[in-house]
């Protein structure tokens, strides 16, 4: 590997790209290892998509936002098993849950109308994907590790942890505003309302948090180890976090229904999620 000229310091010849010119990003092997490793889970891609097979779908977003605050991403494989997803943990420092597909409400729900089914787009697996990321944050807890969970992340939290899910926001929400703004996904369209003292609300220091919004289901039952960070004006909630009690069986825990990584390029205090996480990390990886 090459190294500075009258220096020991070397760095790796797998350079980084910058999305927008291609540039590579040489970083020096010792600034490399300080930095933590986020076990990041992708989304799959319909076969015939790109591929003759399903593949992984994952937004550059999620990579510019955690190398932007410090953080390496490696992609959780998708053939994982119990105990592939539990090494996968052990190596890394911190875990991020991302956006995607619906839940399979049958992990939450008994009784589904047929008018709500109808509104469920399952993950192109056939939601071998809930069940991966149900382990996931599974070990998390049992290892203790930080933990992101945005957008469907969120929701994977929640139904992990015992909660359920709003299956369609417009046709169960009465008054509920247009949360399913795909045509402004990374443009702030509407404010939710930080409750005081939390997590999310330490991080960006607002009690008003404009966000992003391209979601049709949000949490409804909250799990008994999780308390409501946000709402919207029309009630849905948009972040959640552990409660006093448990927060500390992992390092950091917050769940956000916006997109955060969508922003954080242009807003501060979106980027802030993302160095808070990465503090939590560094602590980890120590």
């Amino acid at each position: 590997m090459p190294a500075l000229p009258g220096s020991s310091v070397h760095f790796r010849l797998s350079v980084h790209f910058r999305p927008d010119n291609l540039a590579p990003v040489f970083l020096p092997l010792a600034l490399v290892n300080k930095r933590p490793l986020i076990l990041v889970s992708a989304g799959i891609e319909t076969k015939g998509s790109e591929f003759g097979d399903q593949s992984l779908s994952l937004s550059l977003a999620y990579e510019r936002a955690l190398l932007g605050a410090g953080m390496i991403p490696l992609v959780l494989p998708t053939a994982a098993t119990r105990e592939v997803i539990a090494e996968c943990v052990r190596r890394t420092d911190g875990v991020l849950l991302t956006g995607g597909e619906d839940v399979n409400p049958d992990l939450y729900a008994k009784r589904i109308p047929a008018r709500l089914r109808r509104t469920v787009i399952l993950t192109p697996d056939g939601g071998a994907r809930d069940l991966r990321e149900v382990l996931l944050v599974a070990e998390v807890f049992r290892q203790r590790k930080p933990l992101l969970a945005i957008c469907r992340g969120l929701q994977v939290l929640n139904v992990a942890l015992g909660g359920t899910l709003v299956l369609d926001i417009s046709r169960q929400v009465r008054g509920a505003l247009n949360h399913r703004r795909v045509d402004r996904r990374s443009a702030k369209v509407h404010e939710v309302s930080l409750t005081p003292d939390t997590l999310l609300a330490k991080i960006t220091g607002k009690r008003k948090l404009d966000v992003n919004s391209t979601h049709h289901q949000a949490v409804d039952k909250v799990a008994t180890e999780l308390s409501v960070a946000a709402r919207s004006a029309d009630g849905v909630i948009e972040a959640v976090e552990l409660k006093a009690p448990t927060a500390r069986r992992v390092p950091f825990l917050l769940g956000v229904q916006f997109h955060p990584e969508r922003l954080a390029d242009r807003h501060p205090e979106h980027q802030a999620i993302f160095a808070a996480f990465a503090r939590a990390c560094v602590r980890k990886h120590r």
